[in-house]
């Protein structure tokens, strides 16, 4: 299942809403704004604010390698192992690879409105692993991008690109050790380079995430 989705300045704390969701079919996209509470991307994303789970619980057990320590950086290709809350309700340990940081193209963004103008896309792809082997199925996980050095790029997306960048949710049967599915996270800048992926879910990761660089 992939998400569209909508773009949010983080100086102006302005939201466009993608006019291409089944909701908005016609619509002016720069007519569907959201308040600035409305569009905090932490409150449309339950993960994004859940705790990490307990390294003790045996939900959390780190069955395909160590839990990858907060601040932990990666080179593209390697494979972390994490903790990971979705929800209330599902709760384990999975192992992330970023296979690739990729560059689009300005006019990529055209979905999105005026507000993009200027903006490079950058797509985020990655494989994710159920370790623990809890129920996971339809959790959805996502990363961000950052500029060379770890910078913010100063914009947050929520969404993705139709086949360009699909946001996929973790399949039906992402409930055992060893299954697996690819998704990609949408990213953009308009000033440097996006190089770094980044893991920000869980208190502990949001003040020091784990990241993936070139």
């Amino acid at each position: 299942m992939t998400h569209k989705g909508r773009i949010v300045s983080a100086v102006a704390l302005i939201t466009l809403a993608l006019g291409l969701t089944a909701c908005n079919d016609g619509e002016d996209a720069a007519s569907a704004q959201d308040s600035p509470s409305a569009s905090d991307p932490a409150s449309s994303d339950p993960g994004s604010k859940s705790p990490p789970a307990d390294p003790s619980d045996d939900a959390a057990a780190p069955a395909g390698g160590d839990v990858a320590a907060p601040g932990t950086k990666f080179k593209i290709g390697d494979r972390a192992v994490l903790p990971f809350k979705y929800g209330t309700d599902k709760k384990g340990t999975v192992a992330v690879t970023v296979t690739a940081i990729e560059k689009g193209a300005e006019a990529d963004m055209a979905a999105f409105g005026d507000k993009a103008k200027g903006m490079t896309p950058y797509y985020i792809r990655m494989k994710v692993e159920n370790v623990g082997g809890t129920d996971l199925s339809y959790a959805s996980l996502r990363l961000r991008g950052k500029l060379e050095g770890g910078g913010p790029t100063g914009v947050i997306l929520i969404g993705d690109l139709p086949g360009k960048c699909d946001s996929e949710t973790a399949p039906r049967d992402f409930t055992t050790k060893g299954a697996s599915y690819e998704t990609c996270s949408l990213s953009a800048t308009k000033t440097g380079p996006i190089a770094v992926a980044s893991f920000e879910e869980g208190d502990a990761y949001s003040d020091s995430p784990v990241l993936w660089t070139s």
